[in-house]
This record gives structure tokens, sequence and C-alpha cells, in this order.
């Protein structure tokens, strides 16, 4: 199975050091963040270096698969594929399509000879499921969309800020190198991906009704990106537009444009981040070009883009990230990983004292040595202010190591 594409070594370096291992590897991701392309370069790396592997490859968005309903049928396509004295590895694409599917991987993982590998688009099907069917028997490898150097790298560009305000725009969905790069043609695709992760993993999965409501919630998100939100606070916004939702229902909502990894939901919690506040979360877009796509392309809100791509950066780099409170003061990202800290204050410009005075000054106010930083599009500001570092937005998203 030889494919045309481009390797993304951030996400193969991770999958890579387990095959041939007695775990199952769950790819998960938003739809079209290039999850089937991942497989493509495991079974390509695979038979280069087993020629006697025995490569069963499903996708049940390709409609030969769409007998394959559940388990049952699942189980028994892969066991007619069997092939005696080789190694089988099961390749199983868009796999929460497929009834009960956590059955049939407990299944094979009970098989000699056998590794596995599937995608999945539903953060709760797949965690649930498997956490509670294959505890300790699986990894789960997150793939978002291309980062600010792989967009460099998909689309030949140089890194300057033309290369920048063009990934600010259009986002990191890797089959944009595909189109026409005129704008009217990459956003009416962004916004058919918008309706089918709608319809196919929110309203088809969760029986919806009120359609004109969860896109009028995704459209508010959009328009609302980085600012504290609450389930009440939009329930009262949809009142005044006549669509009367609970905040319970404005939550259930909520939640299942999380689990289509359509948005990330970010708590509030203190500077210590011992507490963790469970009202007035803040919401940011799994792509960038998705929710210009949303607002309108005459309509790009730059101080919101500049705070998700910086948001997107921490979560590829691998950060839980949280919003840093400490009185009526906040700071955009405390992000955690490896048991170290990095506090980041998000900003499009920084015009003027009185601006420069609020961002340095929230991070100023933390008394430890973890490191801080103010990220912008500001060329000119000061570059070091008492220890907390200015980094324009450029050099952030270029870097690997933050």
């Amino acid at each position: 199975m030889k494919n045309r594409y481009i390797n993304r070594n951030i996400y193969t370096d991770k999958i890579l050091p387990f095959t041939e291992k007695n775990l199952i590897k769950v790819i998960v991701g938003q739809r079209r963040v290039g999850k089937s392309y991942l497989l493509f370069q495991i079974i390509d790396y695979i038979q280069n270096n087993d020629s006697k592997a025995n490569i069963i490859y499903i996708n049940k968005e390709r409609y030969e698969f769409d007998t394959i309903k559940n388990y049952t049928e699942l189980i028994k396509y892969c066991t007619n594929k069997f092939r005696k004295n080789h190694k089988n590895y099961i390749f199983i694409d868009e796999i929460q399509d497929i009834e009960n599917f956590e059955k049939a991987l407990r299944h094979f993982s009970s098989e000699p000879d056998t590794d596995i590998y599937c995608t999945g688009s539903n953060a709760k099907l797949l965690s649930g499921e498997l956490a509670s069917s294959l505890s300790g028997r699986y990894i789960e490898i997150k793939v978002y969309g291309l980062s600010y150097l792989e967009f460099l790298e998909f689309h030949q560009l140089e890194n300057h800020i033309q290369s920048l305000n063009k990934y600010l725009e259009i986002g990191g969905l890797p089959y944009i190198i595909n189109l026409s790069p005129q704008n009217e043609v990459i956003f009416e695709y962004l916004r058919n991906i918008f309706s089918t992760i709608i319809y196919k993993d929110i309203i088809t999965r969760y029986k919806i009704r009120n359609h004109i409501f969860l896109e009028n919630l995704v459209k508010y998100l959009a328009n609302n990106t980085g600012n504290l939100i609450s389930a009440k606070k939009i329930s009262d916004y949809l009142k005044s537009q006549n669509l009367k939702m609970s905040p319970q229902i404005v939550l259930d909502y909520l939640s299942y444009l999380e689990n289509a990894f359509l948005v990330f939901k970010v708590n509030r919690s203190d500077l210590s981040g011992k507490k963790i506040f469970e009202t007035n979360e803040k919401y940011y877009f799994e792509d960038i070009g998705l929710k210009n796509a949303l607002t309108g392309e005459n309509n790009i809100q730059i101080n919101q883009v500049v705070e998700n791509a910086v948001f997107n950066h921490l979560k590829i780099a691998g950060y839980d990230v949280k919003v840093g409170v400490s009185g009526n003061k906040e700071i955009d990202f405390i992000a955690y990983k490896n048991g170290k800290k990095l506090y980041v204050q998000a900003a499009y410009l920084l015009p003027d004292q009185q601006v420069i005075d609020r961002e340095f000054g929230n991070l100023l106010e933390v008394n430890n040595n973890y490191k801080k930083m103010v990220v912008s599009l500001d060329q000119y500001a000061p570059k070091n202010v008492q220890g907390v570092e200015h980094i324009h937005l450029i050099d952030f998203l270029s870097n690997t190591k933050i």
C-alpha cells in the first residue's frame, strides 16, 4: 500500500516504538487532521521492515467496508484475512462507526502474532469504551492539525511574516495543499468540513433535532474564542436570539463539540494549580481555519486568532493547559509538562505602556522561578521586562522545544 504523503515525524516518532508490541495503538483527533495518512506511514514502515507482513486495512469512510457494522462482522472480516505463519497487522480507520468495536479489539489483542492500530474522531466514545474494556492494553496518540513548521513544509513556504499570516488565516488542515490557493476555495472546503463534523459526528451520533441551535452555539464560540464563557451566559444570549435552551442542554451540546475535537474547553485554576474553578471556562478551536470560516474571512478577529494559535502550539508541544487566575487578574495560559510550568500571555500588539504594564504585570506578580513570557505580533515591544520575556509569535510557533 504505497501512498503519497508528507511524513509527520512528530507523531510517527511516538507510534513506531510501539510497533509489534502487545498494545493497541489508538490515534485520535478531529476529522481531516491527517490520521489516515499516519496509518499509511506506519503501514509503509512495517512493509519495509517485514516483507511477510499481512496488512489488513479497513476504512469505515469507504463504501466497500460499509457491511462491517458491528464487532462480530469486524471479527469475521479480519479472521478471514488472517494468514498463518505471518504477523497480522490490523488497521481500522474511524473505528467509532463500528458498534461495540471494543469487543473486537479485546478479542484481537488476545490473538498471537497480531498488531492493532485504529483511528477515531470521538473522544468520549473511544476513551470511555477502551478504558473500561482494555485498561492497560492500549496507548492513545492525539493528532492535531499542522503546526506552523509543518504548515511551512506542507505548503513549501519560507519562514517569514507573510507565511505566518497565511497560517493564521487558513489554518492547518493538511488537505488544503491540494486545493487552489484562492481564499474562496479554501474557505468553502473548510465550511464543508465543519458541516461533516457537525452532522456526522454530532447531530447523527447524538440524535440532535435542533440543528439551528447547535450551529448558532458553534458560531457563538467562534466569535468569543478566548473569552470566559458559562452555560448560563450562552443560554441568556440564545434567548435574546429567540432560541430558548436551558443551561444543562447548553452544557450537553458543548460536550458534544469537545468529543468531536472541534473545540477544546480550558478550565481556570488558581496560580498554584491546586484549585480548579468549575464555571466560566474558555474555548479554543482545534483548527484556526475552521474558526475563521465560521466568523467569515472578512471578519477575522486577529487578537483571538493569535491567542488560539498560542494555545494550539502548547497543546501540540504536549502541555496540559489551564487559564491562570489570581484574584481579579488573569494569565492566559499556565502550561504543565513533566513537572515544569510555563506562564504565557498572548496579545495581538503592545501599542502603549498601559498595555505593556498589564500584560507583563500579571506575570510579574507570579512569585516563582518558572519561565514566563508574553507572545505577540508586536515587533517593537521590549524584549525583557524584569525577567519576563517578550517573544514574537513567529518565533514562538517556530520553537519546537518550548
